[in-house]
């Protein structure tokens, strides 16, 4: 008679715990985030910096699931689109942008999650095809790239944040520490920070900000086209059977 097997908890996989370390976080930063800009922005960037730390737990442990791939982007989606949020609020003539950031966010990451479900069986989200877009397949197949994209796309939204808190009249374009900005309110005020180091971060995660835009407006369109082929074999099929 062979030994029972031990049933393994995946919710109790080490990647999931960090998963949910990231969580409370995110949560904690987001309480902190209209007063008190440097707690939030530490909290925040530590939340973003686990997440490369699952992944090499997950491969690492051999303990790579698919709820821990789930839990990892429902994460980073939902903690990104609070924070655009916030954006949106701190400076409000730019909302509709903020608005279209997270609108593009989620719609190009769910289509390509459904695709890849739908369409590729037991494959990885992050496996792409060949013929997919060279920008999109590097995105995708180079750990480092991946890491260092959504890093730098994060500390974009991040020093905009900062420097909605910033003390120059003069931060940006078109005054962003004016009445309409977050850093305009009354329990901020004694908050505000300075923004050159916020500024700096800004200009240099700016060209890989727009590059993760391009990567989600790509693939968007890959998986809308993987998925009405599937729709087109499979009008041909039913054809041929009747």
């Amino acid at each position: 008679m062979s030994p029972p097997t031990k049933k393994e908890n995946i919710f109790l996989f080490v990647p999931n715990l960090i998963g949910y370390t990231r969580i409370i976080l995110a949560l904690t930063s987001l309480y902190y985030m209209p007063y008190h800009p440097r707690i939030c922005a530490l909290l925040y960037s530590i939340s973003c910096l686990l997440d490369a730390l699952d992944g090499a737990a997950a491969r690492r442990l051999n303990q790579s699931t698919r709820f821990g791939t789930v839990l990892d982007m429902v994460t980073d989606r939902c903690t990104t689109t609070c924070l655009l949020v916030f954006l949106a609020s701190a400076f409000p003539r730019w909302s509709i942008v903020f608005q279209g950031l997270i609108s593009l966010d989620y719609s190009s990451h769910y289509i390509h999650m459904y695709a890849t479900l739908a369409m590729g069986g037991n494959r990885s989200h992050k496996e792409v095809d060949e013929a997919w877009p060279w920008a999109l397949r590097v995105y995708y197949e180079d750990r480092n790239v991946l890491f260092t994209v959504c890093l730098f796309n994060e500390l974009f939204f991040i020093a905009l944040y900062l420097l909605s808190f910033s003390s120059d009249s003069d931060v940006s374009v078109e005054n962003w520490s004016s009445a309409w900005s977050a850093g305009a309110m009354e329990m901020a005020r004694a908050n505000k920070i300075g923004s050159f180091w916020p500024r700096v971060l800004f200009a240099i995660s700016s060209p890989v900000m727009l590059y993760k835009q391009v990567v989600n407006v790509m693939q968007l369109v890959q998986a809308s086209r993987w998925i009405a082929q599937g729709d087109i074999e499979a009008r041909r099929k039913e054809r041929r059977s009747s």
